[in-house]
């Protein structure tokens, strides 16, 4: 991974050094406050957590009509309990050149794919970051990758080479949520035996036609879900180690907008350890517009199935989620969305809410808040049901 960051560093400078036309740095700092108000199923945990996000991206743009570019963006958290959520990251650091039609990055790099609100199945390249977005998973670490990307008038092609893989992240026994069993990243193993430098490979095509994105990818190499399996750490404790399998997975997303109604759906095949399964996730949107002094209520239904039914791996095997989206418009970005995902097994209940507001062009204002109800020891959300919380951030951008 050092070698890929400093080669397309180094090319990107030298190239570059005398026809520098253009430099941008923006960041934030984002203190950050979660209560967590049921009792923790660990006694070193507690009830309350302070900690202070960092994050900085420069921007350096050069070459004919700034065809070049290098992008740098460092992460870093320090956290008042837990020391592994006290960590810094690369979420970006590459060099990019776009020639005609073509364009190719190299380092470091972020890439999102899918549609849907509740879950994100097909999002595969970039790991997940557990120890910043514990429930939803939706931020990502950092992934060194080769990316060759084209447009044309039939479509965009992706073609990405990953030569080295990111290990999920997981909480300390202080740190909440996490699962009653903690997880244990010295005894990571992998299938292959090149461990985590063994090279991935990922295609993905995406069109519109009409009123319609839509997406087809394939993915080859190591899962970015570990399979957690009990162990017995060097002191004898009981905990869980991740076991990282190779996997191969063709996936889809779609998504239509029709006036106010807006269609999603995105799922995959997947072939992991002479296992076949699939999971699907699909819904609606419809925006209700210029209500209540000009804003706008969207109203969110989806639901995901995973053919593997009841395991820890898949919490959305058998969920409805529905949900309210609340914009209102203003000067100040107001947004609210709340929702509930309900697992029809099971009968466990989630709840989520996020609302936003700027009170000037540097400071955001966040609040957060989820928790779970009537959760069986069987569910796959078990583990972490005694750890929902409030967060309170307060972003300040420079």
């Amino acid at each position: 991974m050092r070698q890929l960051l400093l080669c397309a560093c180094a090319t990107a400078l030298l190239s570059g050094t005398a026809q520098a036309e253009e430099l941008s740095l923006r960041g934030s700092i984002i203190p950050e406050i979660r209560y967590f108000p049921d009792s923790a199923s660990n006694a070193r945990q507690d009830s309350t957590d302070l900690s202070v996000a960092g994050e900085m991206t420069g921007k350096y743009f050069f070459g004919d009509n700034d065809n070049q570019s290098i992008v740098v963006t460092p992460f870093a958290r320090w956290d008042q309990r837990d020391h592994r959520r006290t960590h810094y990251d690369l979420r970006e650091a590459r060099y990019g050149i776009v020639m005609g039609d073509w364009e190719l990055r190299a380092g470091i790099d972020k890439v999102f794919w899918g549609v849907t609100e509740a879950v994100h199945l097909v999002d595969i390249v970039n790991q997940v970051d557990v120890i910043e977005d514990p429930i939803k998973q939706e931020v990502r670490l950092g992934q060194p990758m080769v990316r060759l990307r084209t447009t044309q008038d039939f479509g965009t092609f992706d073609l990405f080479v990953l030569p080295y893989f990111r290990e999920r992240t997981y909480p300390s026994a202080d740190g909440r949520p996490a699962t009653d069993i903690p997880v244990d990243t010295h005894m990571t193993s992998y299938e292959s035996n090149r461990d985590e430098r063994h090279v991935d490979a990922a295609a993905r095509y995406s069109h519109t036609l009409g009123d319609v994105d839509f997406g087809v990818a394939y993915f080859q190499g190591t899962g970015r879900d570990p399979i957690l399996q009990p162990a017995l750490s060097s002191s004898g404790d009981l905990v869980l180690a991740p076991f990282y399998a190779q996997i191969k997975q063709a996936s889809f997303d779609a998504q239509a907008t029709k006036g106010a109604w807006l269609y999603k759906a995105e799922g995959y095949w997947r072939d992991e350890l002479n296992e076949q399964y699939e999971a699907v996730t699909g819904g609606i949107e419809y925006t209700f517009y210029s209500l209540f002094n000009g804003s706008d209520l969207g109203v969110v239904a989806e639901y995901a199935l995973d053919s593997r039914g009841l395991v820890a791996r898949a919490p959305y095997q058998n969920d409805g989620f529905v949900a309210l989206r609340w914009t209102a418009n203003d000067e100040a970005s107001t947004t609210l969305l709340g929702g509930t995902v309900i697992d029809a097994k099971t009968g466990a209940m989630g709840f989520r809410l996020k609302g936003e507001r700027r009170m000037s062009e540097d400071y955001l204002v966040s609040l957060e808040a989820y928790g779970f109800a009537d959760v069986p020891p069987r569910d796959p959300v078990y583990n972490i049901a005694d750890d929902g919380y409030v967060q309170l951030r307060v972003a300040r951008f420079f």
